[in-house]
């Protein structure tokens, strides 16, 4: 029987109960019901590992994975033991890079190279990455010689790299073979079959991958047409790509699936858009944590890693901080003379700082997405600084007039009004051009670059208001 067979007839059998606990696990949006996780920690804390396979039944490999996320860590060693070797291979590769490290050092290594045999080679290799060397060695020793060489071989390759990315599982055909040959080779070889694949590669004598045939089009097309009359033009990745650049070659090709190749063009693997969705999320991620200085704490991270992490670009940032700051000490007698001042600097270096995150969060997407490059810069960067003119010209009008109003003093509403004009044409500027100038020196845009925008919005922002003040009212 089938394994789809198998899963249909366990649903049939199912009581009632846990058709109710499918309903409380999941809410509308597919997140886990806090009252499931309750039930889930209650079972645990009471070792009622009947009622705790009830409810484990009621979730999916990924719910089971996201579960292991609101756990604490003796919980989830103690829901390990309650995984079998078949469920274990499809969570492992499902959960945050902090737990899996934490749970695989508990699973015994015979155990958990029966686990990585159910996996597909690139879920494998990532898994057994986690693992430090000597315990690498013992679990690598338990598998087969060919399942071993395969996790070796991904190992083999940079992290974060085409290599890495892909799954050495595919379906290749000769160029002469048809469309009946090749289907006849599926249903033989099943076994044999990657659990997920879309097309079948068409190769030459050399193994080099010449087209690509979707399982759709052999299903439509009749069985004596040759392969090489029906395949597709392919879009071969290099083994050593970086998985951003392919993820960016997926979305601009619009790909379900594409041949990895070595340097001499041989088929080595396929990646497929499973594992693309996850490097989107996972790039997306990197860079808003990064917009902001800091990266991904996770739901277990220790107090003094976060610490580290974020600690040198708040240093960094009083330096700057301190820097903006010798402007006001510079103007401490206009302050002085006119306490008004102390009162509305700050607003005009706030406005700039928040037109200089948008540009920058702008410019930063830009770049990610390859929309902006040395060909349209001078263009986009032009549009960026016309949009901080009108806008400040907007903003001084409106807030110029209301300081009118409230102090009665036209050149202090001009002086405002033009600080705001200067800093948010300034700030625009430096949104644009401060990842523009990153990229091309090799760094990453996103990282460092919200440190110096601030920076310019500040120091232009009190050196603009205070200077045109003391200029026009003193």
């Amino acid at each position: 029987m089938s394994r789809d067979a198998d899963d249909l007839a366990e649903l049939k059998s199912r009581p009632e109960a846990d058709e109710d606990l499918e309903d409380l696990a999941l809410e509308e949006d597919y997140a886990l019901n806090p009252d499931y996780v309750r039930e889930v920690d209650d079972a645990l804390d009471r070792g009622d590992a009947e009622r705790l396979r009830e409810l484990l039944n009621a979730l999916r490999s990924e719910d089971i994975a996201d579960l292991m996320g609101f756990l604490s860590a003796d919980d989830r060693e103690e829901l390990l033991h309650h995984l079998d070797p078949e469920v274990l291979a499809e969570v492992l590769p499902e959960l945050d890079t902090e737990i899996r490290e934490d749970l695989v050092d508990l699973v015994e290594p015979a155990a958990l190279a029966r686990a990585l045999g159910e996996m597909d080679s690139d879920d494998a290799a990532d898994v057994v990455d986690d693992l430090e060397a000597g315990r690498r060695a013992q679990v690598l020793a338990a598998m087969p010689d060919i399942e071993r060489a395969a996790i070796e071989t991904a190992l083999a390759y940079e992290e974060e790299t085409a290599g890495r990315l892909m799954q050495r599982e595919v379906v290749a055909a000769p160029q002469f073979w048809t469309v009946g040959q090749t289907i006849d080779h599926l249903r033989r070889e099943s076994d044999e079959l990657p659990e997920l694949f879309f097309d079948v590669y068409v190769v030459d004598p050399s193994y080099h991958p010449v087209g690509a045939c979707p399982v759709s089009h052999l299903l439509r097309s009749k069985r004596d047409i040759p392969l090489a009359q029906i395949m597709e033009p392919i879009t071969d990745i290099p083994v050593d790509m970086d998985q951003e650049e392919v993820a960016y070659i997926f979305d601009k090709y619009n790909l379900i699936s594409a041949p990895v190749v070595e340097p001499g063009g041989r088929l080595v693997g396929q990646i497929t858009v499973d594992d693309i969705v996850g490097v989107i999320a996972e790039e997306s991620e990197e860079d808003i944590l990064a917009l902001a200085g800091v990266s991904d704490a996770g739901r277990d991270a220790g107090v003094f890693g976060i610490v580290k992490s974020r600690l040198p670009w708040l240093l960094i940032n009083t330096l700057t901080a301190a820097m903006a700051a010798s402007v006001i000490r510079a103007f401490e007698g206009e302050i002085v003379k006119l306490a008004v001042l102390a009162v509305l600097m700050p607003i005009v270096a706030s406005l700039g700082g928040n037109a200089g995150t948008q540009t920058l969060a702008v410019a930063v997407r830009a770049l990610a997405s390859r929309e902006l490059s040395a060909v349209n810069a001078v263009r986009t960067v032009s549009r960026e600084m016309t949009v901080g003119v009108l806008n400040g010209t907007a903003l001084a009008a409106i807030t110029g007039t209301i300081l009118y109003f409230l102090f009665r003093d036209l050149r202090l509403s001009i002086a405002f009004g033009a600080a705001l004009v200067i800093n948010l044409f300034v700030a625009s500027l430096a949104g644009a051009l401060v990842p523009l100038a990153l990229d091309r020196m090799g760094r990453d845009p996103a990282v460092s670059s919200s440190v110096f925008v601030t920076f310019v919005t500040d120091f232009t922002g009190f050196f603009a208001f205070l200077g045109l003040a003391a200029l026009i009212l003193l």
